[in-house]
């Protein structure tokens, strides 16, 4: 067996399917419809619609075929990313790469495989529509010609996903994306019985930026908040801008002491950044930090409420300090 390799983009292929946020997101019609057609056009047990991660591959649809992931290392999506059109093995026992993968000597005994490249809006290959027979089979150039309209299909589907979820001016998770799946991270803490903490950030005086400044400088200081948020939290934490200067940030598996050290490194990060930036005005925001009780769940709605709350107390707190300081 023949463990596929990385690609060459390896790291911008990872960015772009996690910009994405729709790895281990429940199943979805849009793409179990392609799933489904994609089984009754070409009479084969399975379909799937396979992304793939830096260790697994998950199934965002599966028809005829229980497992929701399975290892990159014997994977045949893995080797049909590395290609630009169909990869089609006819006969998974004559060929050197995948005789003796477990794939094909065990459930679900692969002998036809076909996969056409999956590609993100950035133009990543993020995985593929696959097709999977248990008995040898040729592929016409028909049938290539089909499979590539329904993996077009997939794609538009993909970008529409990321279209719903994404915040359009700074390109991460919008509101509904939030809900969606930090709703998904709380049931994975309830199950594991791990620590999350929920934090709500508001942005200091970002009024008085678009009043002076002009709108246009305040959408500027928008996108730089995102992208300070994009370097310092990493894939496992899920944050969003919930809408205006409103942002929120998930922490999966931090208490609340490591979430408030990692919010301090944020900050100053975000302070050198505007020093580098050379803006004409520094960036500061206000934060409340929740913890989340998996012995003792609250909702998603909740801990938002909770972490608003003790954001605009601590707000206020900061705003009473400053007009002491300034007091004659």
């Amino acid at each position: 067996m023949k463990a596929p390799k990385f690609a060459a983009d390896e790291a911008q292929r990872l960015s772009q399917l996690r910009a994405l946020n729709i790895m281990n997101t429940p199943a979805e019609e849009r793409f179990d419809r392609l799933t489904r057609l994609a089984r009754r056009l070409f009479n084969v047990p399975i379909a799937l619609v396979s992304l793939l991660e830096a260790d697994y591959q998950w199934f965002k649809s599966s028809q005829g075929f229980d497992q929701t992931r399975s290892p990159r290392t014997t994977s045949f999506c893995g080797h049909a990313i590395l290609r630009d059109d169909i990869l089609v093995v006819e006969n998974a026992l004559e060929d050197q790469r995948f005789h003796d993968n477990p794939l094909v000597t065990g459930d679900p005994h692969i002998r036809f495989y076909a996969g056409c490249p999956l590609r993100a809006p950035g133009g990543a290959k993020l995985g593929t529509l696959c097709i999977i027979g248990r008995e040898p089979r040729q592929f016409t150039e028909d049938d290539e010609v089909t499979l590539r309209d329904l993996a077009a299909m997939a794609e538009a589907e993909l970008a529409a996903f990321q279209t719903a979820t994404c915040d359009e001016l700074t390109q991460i998770t919008n509101r509904r994306g939030f809900m969606t799946l930090g709703q998904l991270v709380l049931n994975e803490c309830i199950i594991k019985q791990k620590p999350a903490c929920l934090t709500f950030l508001d942005l200091d005086k970002f009024k008085q930026i678009n009043d002076t400044l002009g709108h246009r400088e305040g959408d500027r200081a928008l996108m730089d908040f995102a992208d300070a948020m994009k370097v310092v939290f990493n894939h496992s934490d899920l944050f969003a801008r919930l809408g205006g200067d409103e942002f929120v940030v998930l922490f999966n598996g931090l208490k609340q002491p490591q979430a408030e050290a990692l919010l301090q490194q944020f900050s100053r990060y975000l302070q050198q950044q505007f020093s580098h930036l050379n803006r004409r005005y520094n960036l500061q925001f206000s934060a409340g930090v929740v913890e989340f009780d998996a012995a003792q769940p609250q909702t998603l709605e909740q801990l938002l409420h909770n972490s608003d709350e003790q954001m605009y107390l601590n707000k206020k707190s900061k705003q009473a300090l400053i007009s002491a300081i300034q007091a004659p």
